[in-house]
């Protein structure tokens, strides 16, 4: 295990001198970029017959790493509490029903149309998928990403309310979508179809029971920081709600992922506000900001690597293409439409609805959620339609974004 974690961090730490010095893209960004091109010339050099030795090292590396259980039950819980932490909470009320309608409503309804459409759409080009597996992928890519897009928005000069909502909403619908994967996975196996009340249910237990879990977490953690001014202390304290709390909400099966959502949110309002000398501020802040820029950075070089172990042809490609163009449909439809027809309502600038759909990034854990499904050829095809609408998302959306942003908002203001 002290091998595997070394090996990841001295590729990420290598790749990341190189963007910096040579390439100068987003750190992010520029570490997937060299990682995949790094796999791909692997491969293109293991089929020369040259260097096959460094192939098969970075495929045994590669399957010795249960990327879904590394990032879902290790990395998620820190990179969402580092990303709700500088969400400022009362500026996030005035926009609380957009973000809810957003996270709830148009990650639901994008589900069963990603699912259906590509249901649809897939055997135009010789791709037959299951309609439970459709969906289980609609479920799986409608989510946007908020590591992907809290880390692009950084740079994207987006106007602040935009930011927020955009922000709000991968911070939430990430846990609303791992509700409805759980429920249609759980259909899967079980081979019928859940009734209302059950879906109801789960969704209560799940999602419902991991923001009044947050919310009782919270409120321990900021009690305990105000009651000591120690910064090595308080760090301490901080570190320990995000990693504790996480295993709890996993073995009181309430979702994690809006847990840590709600806890980085009081402590990075109430607790910063009122339980924090400047001291301990500053060393929560850097502590933090460092956690989220080094597990981003070695889950992008994961993600590159990971191309060595999804299974392509020219067929899925066309498919890929297919799903894309569905996908960002469905984005559209569900979100974009009804942020530019109903524009007074949600509040925001004319050119948001644009935005919003090409801002809504897909990143790690659609890939990690792909990777837990049941092992088979239904699997290989969902893994790879979903990994390369990530790279197309992170690549071609994420580096974009900041062009869209100024075409469709600021041109505008």
């Amino acid at each position: 295990m002290l091998d595997i974690g070394a090996s990841c961090l001295v590729l990420t730490a290598l790749l990341a001198y190189l963007n910096h010095r040579f390439i100068g893209l987003p750190i992010t960004i520029g570490v997937m970029v060299s990682a995949l091109s790094m796999s791909l010339g692997l491969v293109a050099l293991d089929a020369m017959g040259i260097a096959s030795g460094l192939r098969q090292y970075e495929e045994s590396l590669l399957r010795s790493i249960d990327f879904s259980a590394v990032l879902i039950q290790g990395m998620l819980s820190l990179l969402l509490f580092a990303g709700a932490l500088h969400v400022d909470l009362s500026e996030l009320k005035a926009y609380r029903w957009q973000v809810g309608v957003l996270a709830v409503v148009s990650t639901i309804l994008s589900t069963a149309a990603v699912g259906y459409g590509t249901w649809i759409a897939l055997p135009w080009v010789g791709l037959q998928l299951p309609l439970i597996y459709c969906l289980l992928f609609g479920a799986l890519i409608s989510p946007t990403d908020p590591i992907a897009v809290m880390g692009i928005l950084k740079t994207a000069g987006a106007p602040k309310n935009l930011e927020l909502v955009i922000a709000g909403e991968s911070l939430f619908n990430d846990g609303v979508g791992v509700v409805i994967f759980s429920l249609l996975l759980g259909m899967l196996a079980s081979g019928s179809a859940p009734t209302l009340d059950a879906g109801l249910g789960l969704l209560m237990r799940e999602a419902g029971g991991g923001l009044l879990f947050g919310l009782v977490l919270g409120a321990i953690t900021f009690w305990l920081l105000r009651s000591v001014d120690n910064y090595q202390v308080e760090v301490l304290l901080t570190l320990a709600a995000v990693t504790g709390g996480y295993a709890l909400a996993s073995r009181w099966h309430v979702s994690g992922p809006l847990a840590m959502v709600v806890v980085g949110l009081i402590v990075g309002n109430g607790g910063r506000a009122l339980a924090m000398s400047d001291t301990t501020r500053h060393y929560i802040d850097l502590f933090w900001e460092l956690i989220d820029e080094i597990l981003n950075a070695v889950l992008f070089v994961l993600i590159g690597m990971e191309v060595l172990l999804v299974s392509f042809s020219l067929n899925i490609f066309i498919a890929a293409v297919v799903a894309m163009a569905v996908t960002l449909a469905a984005r559209a439809l569900t979100v974009g439409l009804p942020v530019s027809v109903l524009k007074r309502a949600f509040k925001l600038p004319k050119g948001s609805g644009w935005v919003l759909t090409w801002g809504g990034l897909r990143g790690g854990i659609s890939v990690a959620l792909a990777l837990s499904l049941p092992a088979g050829p239904e699997r290989d095809t969902v893994l790879a339609l979903t990994y390369c609408i990530v790279v197309f998302s992170i690549l071609g959306q994420g580096l974009t974004i900041g062009q869209v942003v100024r075409k469709a908002v600021t041109a505008r203001l």
